[in-house]
């Protein structure tokens, strides 16, 4: 995309945290909006605080692929066409080295990566009729590299760098973008859940305008706080011996 004015941009996972704030940002330069989450309450206050006109509501549950298919429909029955489709839903726990409990491990496979999936299998013909779209999947510097205490979240998280990479080399030639995105620590609902000093903390709406900014690139990762980000980039290429020892250091001063 060139620019969001007018564009039709469906955010999946707006109700709160970087989603909502992303839907401000993105209406207050022109866009048009479809915002969908589980929670129509929260779907229908945020449309109710955004600039312009012309957005829509779609609730839907990301882990059900039929329910993002149908959410799909209703907003095209607002809209001729969606420009850009951001993947922002997520589950959350936090890294505190107790052991999640397996149901909850696969509600939050079923949601962070199966909601992914279930996206792209609903949107990526859309895409191909357009001959154009733009796919955006919220990944995670905590999905660089394995962390001590960090899965499950940073093992979907890495999945979905993985996907993001491999769509984006079979997808170019139909003219479709895939991005991802990778934040370092926003202050949200979810990181409220942290119990550890979060370094280099911004504020969802700092994030929001590096997304809206990253949007209209050429680059295919959109991260944030680059200070923190590029630190994380170095431990990343790290070998496996010297990152293990210092991850060893990092979960000794846990």
């Amino acid at each position: 995309m060139k620019h969001l004015d007018n564009k039709h941009i469906w955010i999946i996972g707006a109700s709160s945290g970087i989603g909502a704030a992303l839907a401000k940002e993105l209406a207050s330069r022109g866009a048009k909006l479809a915002l969908s989450a589980r929670r129509k309450e929260n779907l229908q206050d945020l449309m109710n605080h955004l600039d312009g006109e012309g957005h829509v509501i779609a609730p839907l549950d990301v882990a059900n692929p039929e329910s993002i298919k149908s959410a799909q429909a209703d907003i095209l029955k607002h809209f001729q066409s969606i420009d850009s489709a951001i993947f922002l839903a997520a589950i959350y726990s936090p890294h505190d080295g107790q052991a999640k409990p397996l149901s909850f491990i696969h509600d939050m496979l079923n949601v962070n990566v199966g909601g992914a999936f279930n996206l792209i299998d609903s949107i990526q013909p859309h895409f191909e009729q357009h001959k154009q779209g733009q796919l955006v999947l919220c990944a995670s510097v905590a999905g660089y590299r394995g962390l001590p205490t960090g899965q499950p979240y940073c093992a979907t998280k890495a999945a979905l760098i993985n996907l993001g990479e491999s769509l984006k080399i079979e997808l170019a030639p139909k003219n479709i973008d895939v991005k991802i995105i990778s934040p370092g620590f926003v202050r949200t609902p979810l990181t409220d859940k942290n119990d550890f000093q979060m370094p280099m903390m911004i504020e969802a709406e700092v994030a929001a305008s590096a997304i809206a900014d990253g949007l209209l690139k050429r680059h295919f990762e959109i991260h944030f706080p680059k200070r923190f980000t590029f630190i994380m980039k170095i431990i990343r290429m790290l070998p496996y011996g010297l990152f293990f020892m210092l991850s060893r250091f990092m979960a000794k001063k846990a």
